[in-house]
């Protein structure tokens, strides 16, 4: 029996990903990045902190982002949220973290390439959320009409 390489053992691992069984390691990648702050997280640092305007294009230039700014630009997050989310971000190698000496300390957060490639597909993923939200309403409209009907039947 041949030994393998620390690198063909990767190398092997990595043909083996498979996110359909239950103890792959990319199905917690999986799960960590369909997360809908992990989204608008890298919306934001991916579009210079886009537009506060619902449904406006976030094409802009990638830039890095204080702490406060993606704050505001996240309504809604808690700030332990988005510090965790921040924080698994940076761990993942997707987001780095920079902090200037200042007094305060000024925090900046940027994507990576890799938090890039992603940003890539999560933009189309926003989207497609922002452009279908009425269909999605008067589908879940007409289901919810259609299985009141149901359940009042004998």
């Amino acid at each position: 029996m041949a030994t393998m390489t620390a690198a063909q053992k990767r190398a092997q691992a990595k043909a083996e990903y498979d996110a359909f069984v239950a103890a792959c390691p990319s199905r917690k990648l999986l799960d960590r990045i369909s997360d809908k702050w992990v989204t608008l997280i890298l919306a934001a640092l991916g579009s210079g902190g886009g537009s506060p305007q619902p449904g406006a294009d976030c094409a802009g230039e990638p830039r890095s982002m204080r702490y406060s700014e993606l704050s505001r630009r996240l309504a809604g997050v808690s700030q332990k949220m988005l510090t965790q989310t921040l924080r698994s971000l940076e761990r993942d190698g997707l987001i780095t973290r920079t902090a200037t000496p200042t007094v305060p300390v000024t925090v900046t957060y940027e994507l990576t390439d890799l938090g890039l490639s992603l940003h890539q597909l999560m933009r189309g993923i926003k989207t497609w959320a922002e452009t279908h939200m009425d269909d999605v309403l008067a589908n879940r409209a007409t289901y919810d009409t259609r299985t009141a009907c149901t359940k009042e039947l004998p």
